[in-house]
């Protein structure tokens, strides 16, 4: 049986990465949304073969490819599609923006989430279209979008929705249920969705990801979902993404520029999706395994900090941090200031908050905890005075 070691901490000063050249050595980076984990050995391994080849030329999408993926989201989801429903893009990043231009009316409404993952709420503020942030509600520190609230929020041209799941940064996997009737909303509003589903590859035990372009038919229909395995097999840097989408028709639009204005991928990010996709398995299995257990220490340690709570998290490597009872206008400087970066809240809009990345090794984040707690007492304390 194959082991993996999630503890060995791998130096990633001096390798150009975005979050350990932010801030001084002596800082623990936890912010950005990438592992501190090597990534699987069948990556690498894939990505050294056809580099023995020494030639990188122009490429197109090896042969399979999509088939591949095809068979991925049966065996994992339950999710049934062709082929000819799959366009691949070199950032899901990119086509955030893409679509909310492309597939909506310029004097279109459009409506996103709040909190969420700052892209998207910049793609619909960049679009130069009308957008309405929908709040999320929250039950016993679980965020989810309340069908009932696209009603409240939706206008007579409101064209798109924006939606996450699993959620980032609250961490919430959609249930069968809450799926079904946020799609039926969207049929009643005739709202195309446009839906981020780049962490399903991290739910939790118990929990299982449902696509809502696979919960009907009309679903179907009207769903943009856009999904990479970049995160779960922490490739951001050399990764692939791609769309699924029924409809030709939207589909057709939603692929406006791609190959022009938008590029196509290259080639290492097909030859290591490929690789994650056909030999990835037991390494994700037990990169979850190690992130379970990151969790537990993290919720642990967070009972015992007055003034944070922490959300529930069902899936992913990012913990969603409520610091409301600090009354710290920015509680990640706070932190920050104790030695540990996290993404401050600000970021999707809701500035008490903080997103904290639990997936590095134990000694990295039992250290961040420390100085989180440090942080914590200091201004319980000055609170309490």
């Amino acid at each position: 049986m194959q082991t993996f070691n999630f503890d060995k901490p791998i130096n990633r000063f001096d390798t150009d990465s975005v979050r350990w050249n932010k801030y001084n050595r002596d800082v623990i980076p936890l912010w950005v949304a990438d592992m501190d984990f090597a990534s699987p050995p069948c990556i690498i391994r894939a990505l050294k073969d056809r580099m023995n080849h020494e030639i990188f030329g122009y490429t197109h999408a090896p042969e399979g490819l999509k088939e591949d993926i095809v068979d991925y989201l049966a065996s994992h989801y339950n999710w049934h599609i062709e082929s000819d429903w799959i366009v691949f893009v070199p950032s899901l990043v990119s086509s955030l923006y893409s679509l909310a231009i492309n597939v909506t009316h310029p004097k279109a409404h459009i409506l996103t989430l709040q909190p969420v993952y700052h892209h998207i709420l910049n793609a619909a503020k960049n679009s130069g279209r009308d957008y309405t942030e929908i709040p999320l509600s929250q039950d016993n520190q679980r965020l989810a979008l309340n069908s009932e609230s696209i009603l409240s929020y939706a206008k007579s041209n409101s064209e798109m929705l924006f939606f996450c799941n699993p959620h980032n940064p609250g961490g919430t996997v959609y249930k069968f249920d809450e799926i079904s009737e946020i799609a039926r909303i969207c049929e009643q509003k005739d709202l195309i969705i446009c839906s981020d589903e780049i962490h399903c590859g991290m739910v939790y035990p118990g929990k299982q990801h449902i696509p809502i372009a696979s919960v009907s038919e009309d679903a179907a229909n009207r769903t943009i979902t856009l999904m990479s395995i970049n995160k779960t097999f922490n490739i951001p840097g050399t990764g692939l993404a791609w769309l699924v989408c029924k409809n030709i028709a939207l589909r057709q639009k939603a692929s406006k520029d791609f190959g022009t204005i938008i590029p196509d991928p290259q080639i290492f990010s097909y030859i290591a999706t490929k690789a994650a996709l056909k030999n990835g398995e037991p390494w994700r299995q037990a990169m979850m395994e190690y992130l379970i257990t990151n969790y537990e220490l993290l919720s642990s340690a967070i009972t015992k900090m007055p003034r944070l709570h922490l959300y529930t998290m069902e899936a992913s490597f990012l913990a969603w941090i409520s610091c409301q009872d600090l009354k710290e206008d920015n509680p990640s400087q706070l932190f920050l200031q104790n030695g540990v970066a996290m993404q401050p809240g600000s970021m999707f809009h809701q500035p008490d908050h903080v997103r904290l990345n639990i997936a590095t090794p134990k000694v990295y984040l039992e250290e961040a905890l420390k100085r989180m707690r440090k942080a914590v007492s200091s201004k319980d304390k000055l609170l309490n005075y």
